[in-house]
């Protein structure tokens, strides 16, 4: 068996990745939204919902 080589990269390295989400039936990136929103975004929780019964 092969052993998973570990990658490590310094801070210059490494590139911001950028997160979407769904609003209002648009994708849009969160660096868009105002600060209001990106604090709304922030605080959200996920969840499982569970099966009746």
């Amino acid at each position: 068996m092969q052993q998973q080589q570990t990658i490590e990269l310094k801070d210059e390295e490494r590139t911001r990745c950028e997160v979407w989400t769904r609003v209002m039936g648009y994708h849009r990136p969160v660096a868009s939204f105002n600060t209001g929103k990106q604090g709304e975004f922030h605080e959200r929780r996920h969840f499982d919902e569970q099966r009746a019964g």
